[in-house]
C-alpha cells in the first residue's frame, strides 16, 4: 500500500547516505568534531531494502553526510536505481574523482553530479577545506567533461555547489570564470549553516554566514550574477530562490517553517538507518534526539512515515514554536 494515514502517501523522494565517511575534515560540517553516528558505509542490499518499498519512487539523492565516492558499492546504487528509471543524484567534493570513476558514473546513467568547490584557488580552499587538493579537483573535472564528450554522454549533468562564507564570498566571481573555463555550465550558491570553531560546535554565527549580508557581500554576489550573464553560467541559490533571495531572508513572512514542505514529502536516511526530517536538520540543532524519527533497518518505512514521532514532528511545524532544528531555517534552503 503506498497511501499512509492522515492522507500522506508514502515519499516519491529519498536523501539515502550511502557513507558517513569522508576524507575531508571541514569546519562547515559536523564531521570536523565527530559524527552524531558510528562510521558506516550503506551496502547494495539497505538501499534495496528501503526502496523497494516505494513503488513510486522518483527522485534518490544519494549523499548525506560524508563522501559518496568512498563506498565502493555506489555505482552498483545508481545502477539498481536507474533500472527503477529513478532519477540520481549526488553531492561529492571530487578528490576521488579519477578516471575509473569517472566512466563508471558515465556509464550507470546518473543524472546529476554536484561538485563542493568553495574557492577559485588552492590558497582560498585551504582555508575553507583544509585541503591541498584544489587543483586536482579541477583536472577531475577538466578530464571528466572531456571523457563524457568523448562518449557522447549527456548525462551526468554537471554543477558546482558554492557554500558561501563571509570569508570566501569575495572568490565566487572568480569560482563563475574558473567555471566557464572549465566548461560547466552551472553554478549554485549555498548558506553556511554550521560551523565549529574553538568555542565548540552549533548553527553558524551571524559574522560567517551570509544571513542578512552586508552590503559588500551582497554586492559580490550582484556582479557575480551579471558575470555569470555574461559568461553564459546558470547562477542559482541552492534552494527555491535566486542568490540575492537566498541571503536576504523575507522578515515580513510570518513564521516561514509553516510553509516547509520536506516533512510530507520526503525521506532522509542515515547510513545506520536513522530517518530523519531533512538533510539540514543534523546542521542545525545540537539535540540530535530530537530529530531522530525512526529507523529503516528496525521499522517498515510506512510505518515510521505514519508514526507518532513523524506526527508530532509534522505538528510541532505548524506552531510559533517549531523543531529546534528548523527555527530561523524557512523554505529557502538547500534541496
Amino acid at each position: 500500500m503506498s497511501k499512509v494515514e492522515h492522507g500522506l502517501r508514502l515519499p516519491k523522494v529519498l536523501y539515502i547516505e550511502t557513507t558517513n565517511r569522508c576524507n575531508l575534515r571541514c569546519k562547515g560540517c559536523i564531521l570536523y568534531r565527530g559524527n552524531w553516528e558510528p562510521d558506516r558505509d550503506m551496502a547494495l542490499r539497505d538501499l534495496v531494502m528501503i526502496t523497494d518499498q516505494l513503488p513510486e519512487l522518483q527522485r534518490v539523492t544519494l549523499h548525506g553526510v560524508g563522501e559518496p565516492l568512498l563506498n565502493e558499492a555506489l555505482f552498483e546504487m545508481i545502477a539498481h536505481l536507474k533500472r527503477r528509471k529513478v532519477y540520481v543524484l549526488f553531492n561529492s567534493n571530487g578528490i576521488l574523482l579519477d578516471e575509473k570513476r569517472q566512466s563508471a558514473i558515465i556509464d550507470t546513467g546518473l543524472d546529476e553530479l554536484r561538485i563542493s568547490l568553495d574557492a577559485a584557488s588552492p590558497q582560498g580552499y585551504k582555508r575553507i577545506r583544509n585541503s591541498n587538493k584544489f587543483n586536482q579537483i579541477v583536472q577531475n573535472l577538466r578530464t571528466f567533461l572531456t571523457l563524457q564528450k568523448d562518449h557522447r554522454a549527456v548525462t551526468p549533468r554537471l554543477s558546482i555547489w558554492f557554500l558561501g562564507t563571509k570569508e570566501n564570498i569575495a572568490e565566487l566571481p572568480d569560482l563563475l570564470r574558473l567555471a566557464a573555463d572549465i566548461g560547466v555550465g552551472e553554478l549554485h550558491l549555498q548558506r553556511l549553516v554550521y560551523f565549529q570553531d574553538h568555542e565548540g560546535h552549533g548553527v553558524a554565527r551571524c559574522d560567517q554566514t551570509l544571513q542578512d549580508s552586508d552590503d559588500a557581500s551582497l554586492e559580490l554576489i550582484h556582479r557575480s550574477r551579471e558575470r555569470a550573464a555574461r559568461l553564459g553560467i546558470q547562477f542559482n541559490a541552492s534552494g527555491l530562490s535566486n542568490p540575492l533571495e537566498s541571503v536576504q531572508p523575507n522578515s515580513a513572512v510570518q513564521l516561514p517553517w509553516r510553509k516547509c514542505y520536506r516533512s510530507q514529502t520526503l525521506m532522509y536516511i542515515t547510513a545506520n538507518g536513522n530517518v530523519l526530517p531533512c538533510c539540514i536538520s543534523p546542521f542545525s540543532t545540537t539535540d540530535y534526539a530530537s530529530i531522530l524519527l525512526g529507523n529503516a533497518f528496525e521499522s517498515s518505512l510506512a510505518e515510521i512515515w505514519s508514526g507518532p514521532k513523524y506526527a508530532n514532528f509534522r505538528n510541532q511545524l505548524q506552531t510559533e514554536t517549531p523543531p529546534k532544528c528548523c527555527r530561523g531555517c524557512g523554505v529557502l534552503w538547500s534541496l
